[in-house]
């Protein structure tokens, strides 16, 4: 038995042998009270150990009930951390707390009005109408994905599951996140771990994400196997196929998973060996140029039987995305979609400087793109996606504002499974069973009640986002634009998003005269051949 488990079942464990112990002596020895307590003590893990609903106590039996009874007085102790320290509650703790509402079916309403101070720089919010539009029914908030090179295009929700992989989270994280999008109709990214039994079982959307490593559909050493793919692909649960250019927590690092987390099911599942780390490099071998890039694209479209094909990418250096732009004008090859992450996405495990330093802002790359295609008339044939923290019913609005079609989560759907940010991920000891590959700390997931939530949590958020849209004067997402929003910019001042950004015109940069220096110079330094820039001297003899 492991010292972990010794540490967690400890106090239980001590209970139940004391009152074992001295049951027999309890009416001489004078000692009653403390048998009774540690009797209650023990009645009280034992149930612990067989209820369903939280993960915590599950694991910790007697001493995860602590978590619980805080949180029970919780509205005090955050009245008291907010006249304190208006600092002290970060960010995501009001995010949890708005999943946990949502996933468990509470009510989110509040009194005494809102806490944010709605003068501070940076505050946003969606401008309402004097005529609100009538309240419009969630399940309508879809949008059709597949452009003009596709034959099995897919109906999309306007909210779903951000790519998080088997091995990173536990079978019963997966059974549970593919279950609830199997209930409410929406997508299930698989991460780039590739598809495992757990992502069958239930028969959710599937979104295969392709990464680096080409797990699913690699050769021994590692390169992209067609046969693989094309087998796994014809599945009718894999809607979409995602390629992982890069994503937003360490954009250009690659990825691993420490062989202490790789076990015979994720081995199988990836096609990797046992007893080594399984690694994902920073580069792709399938492709090195924009064009060849796009030669894969159609590759993969055509193995899949005409299913939607594109691609995820931080954005990092503009004139790389650029130069993919251009390859898709020279050779008339065109992605369904386009997922733009942002450097603030989550991942299990990253460089601090990864972290903190790299990468775009999901709303900068965001713009980019959407300008990029609009200048080039190509926006109308391709669906762009995004993500990077991304949890509540604003944050849907505010990027489908600038120019998304839809939006994933990952954060949100992991805290509506009841991750709790324990910060445990790559230790293989997450004390809620989402990341971890320890057989009994996932046994403290239950699917039933935890893909409940999932459900819960994905038609409660987009129930709000119809209230706002009609609050707003409109009655579905698609109607959302720059001029619905507002920034603060000073305690004097506020901007609609349609006077803070630049937005191109549609086919600006086929023509000579480009809105800002900035897009036209990107636009110069672009080639479809490479991703290098093109030189200075190119540049002035081109």
């Amino acid at each position: 038995m492991s010292l972990s488990l010794l540490s967690r079942y400890a106090f239980f464990a001590l209970c139940v042998a004391y009152t074992l112990v001295s049951l027999p002596f309890v009416a001489r020895s004078g000692l009653w009270p403390i048998t009774l307590a540690t009797g209650l003590l023990s009645l009280l893990g034992l149930f612990d150990l067989l209820q369903k609903s939280h993960a915590v106590r599950r694991n910790y039996p007697i001493l995860g009930n602590i978590r619980y009874l805080i949180e029970a007085i919780r509205p005090e102790i955050r009245q008291y951390l907010l006249e304190s320290d208006s600092e002290a509650l970060p960010f995501s703790r009001a995010q949890r707390s708005l999943v946990y509402s949502r996933a468990k079916k509470e009510t989110a309403d509040k009194p005494f009005g809102t806490l944010i101070d709605v003068y501070q720089p940076g505050f946003e919010f969606i401008s309402h109408s004097i005529r609100p539009a009538p309240l419009s029914d969630p399940a309508g908030f879809r949008v059709s994905i597949g452009g003009p090179q596709c034959t099995q295009p897919y109906s999309a929700s306007v909210f779903n599951i951000s790519a998080m992989s088997f091995g990173a989270l536990s079978a019963n994280a997966i059974r549970a996140l593919n279950q609830g999008a199997q209930r409410g109709n929406f997508a299930h990214d698989t991460g780039e771990g590739s598809i495992s039994p757990y992502h069958r079982e239930h028969g959710g959307d599937l979104i295969w994400e392709l990464g680096s490593g080409y797990f699913g559909c690699r050769t021994d050493d590692g390169r992209f196997d067609p046969q693989r793919f094309a087998e796994q692909a014809a599945s009718p649960q894999v809607r979409m196929i995602e390629i992982k250019i890069s994503q937003g927590a360490k954009p250009g690092h690659g990825g691993i998973l420490p062989k202490h987390k790789v076990t015979l099911e994720i081995a199988s599942t990836r096609g990797v060996p046992m007893g080594q780390d399984c690694i994902s490099p920073s580069n792709h071998s399938a492709f090195s140029t924009p064009i060849e890039l796009m030669e894969f694209i159609a590759q993969l479209r055509a193995l899949s039987g005409g299913k939607p094909v594109g691609f995820k990418l931080c954005l990092g250096h503009p004139w790389e995305f650029m130069g993919i732009a251009k390859a898709m004008l020279a050779t008339g090859i065109l992605p369904d979609f386009i997922v733009v992450d942002g450097k603030e996405g989550g991942t299990g495990a990253a460089p601090v400087e990864f972290t903190d330093h790299m990468g775009v802002p999901m709303r900068e790359g965001l713009l980019f793109v959407h300008n990029t295609l609009v200048g080039l008339n190509l926006r109308d044939k391709i669906r762009l996606g995004a993500s990077g923290k991304i949890v509540s019913a604003f944050d849907i609005a505010s990027v489908l504002a600038i120019g998304a079609d839809w939006c994933n989560s990952a954060r949100g759907f992991m805290f509506a499974i009841g991750c709790i940010q324990s910060q445990s991920c790559h230790t293989n000891k997450c004390p809620t069973g989402v990341a971890t590959q320890d057989p009994l700390r996932q046994r403290a997931l239950v699917v039933p009640d935890k893909a409940e939530r999932v459900y819960s949590f994905h038609r409660n958020t987009l129930a709000a986002l119809a209230e706002m849209l009609a609050a707003a004067g409109l009655t579905h997402p698609s109607q959302l634009q720059a001029k619905h929003l507002v920034r603060r910019m000073s305690a004097t001042e506020v901007k609609l998003f349609s006077q803070l950004h630049v937005f191109l015109k549609p086919g600006e940069l086929l023509g000579n005269a480009v809105q800002g220096e900035f897009y036209a110079r990107m636009w110069q330094l672009a080639q479809a051949e490479s991703f290098e820039p093109r030189s200075d001297e190119a540049l002035e003899l081109h």
